[in-house]
Order: C-alpha cells, then structure tokens, then sequence
C-alpha cells in the first residue's frame, strides 16, 4: 500500500514534530530544574533539621548548666551567711578574750558567815553565785552596824561581798 502524503501535510508534520521536539526539550530543561530545585530544597530542609537537633542540644546542655549553677549559686549564699556567722562569733569571742585579758583592777569576794566562798569579777556575779547557793533575791545592803557604831561581825552575816582591789598599794 502506497500512501500519499501531500507536502504541505508532510511540511505540517515535519513542524509539528519539530515543535514537539523543542517543548520536550524545554520541558525536560525545566524538570531538570525543578530536579535540582526539589535537590536544593531537601539539601536545606536536612541541613535545618541539623542545625535544629544541634541548637535543641546545646539549649539542653544551656538548662543543666544553669540548674547546676544555681545549685553553686545556693551553696555560695549559704557558705557566705556561714562566713558572716562565723566572723560574727571570732568577733565576739575576741571581745571576750580581750576583756578577759584586760586586767582586772578589783575583784569581789564572796563570804558566807565570815567564811571565804568565792571571787568574782564583779558584783553581778557574786550576787548570782550567793543567790545560787539559797541566799535571799532582795536584802543586800551594806554592812550594818551594831551596838556602839562598830559593824557587824562577819561571822554574824550570812552572806557579804567585799570589794577587793587588785595591784599595787592603792
């Protein structure tokens, strides 16, 4: 069988295929494209979730940090206030120390019935040690006097302090 074809008909074809022929080319040029646009976006869609996961861990690495800091943080305050107490308490000591060390220009004696009971550094004390030992809260007075203005014996009164002075002649 022999077909015809007329020219202008073979003419029409031949275009017709060479247009088919340059969209294909233009379409698989634009594919490629895409391809490698689809390519470029994965590539960064991968490298953001890298960087993603990285900054997640570091952030994480950042909470402990901070917790563990804080923890100093407390243990600094508290060994700080530990510090200030302790200055505080050598302060008071060396307070009591210094006045302790000072010398002691008189001393008060405590007698019981004439009899020597203790010495004290101040009258204070020896009142507190005679109350301790039963002797009345309220009554101290000075020595009295009996009959003829002469004082009272020591073996006579319970309780007496005398004021000592300590040192040379005075």
């Amino acid at each position: 069988m022999i077909a015809l074809v007329r020219t202008r008909t073979l003419r029409a074809l031949r275009d017709a295929v060479s247009q088919a022929e340059t969209e294909t080319a233009a379409a698989r040029a634009e594919a490629a494209q895409q391809q490698s646009s689809s390519e470029l976006a994965t590539d960064s869609a991968i490298r953001a979730e890298t960087v993603l996961e990285e900054q997640r861990a570091a952030l994480a690495q950042a909470a402990v940090d901070v917790a563990r800091r804080e923890g100093e943080l407390e243990t600094l305050r508290a060994q700080s206030l530990l510090d200030t107490e302790d200055r505080q308490a050598l302060r008071t000591l060396l307070r009591t120390v210094r006045k302790q060390n000072a010398r002691a220009d008189r001393v008060y004696v405590l007698f019981r019935f004439g009899e020597l009971h203790s010495v004290h550094a101040s009258w204070d004390a020896a009142e507190i040690a005679a109350e301790a030992e039963g002797a009345p809260r309220d009554g101290w007075t000075s020595p009295t006097t009996c009959c003829g203005g002469s004082p009272t014996p020591a073996s006579e009164v319970a309780w007496r302090i005398r004021l000592v002075p300590l040192g040379g002649t005075r």
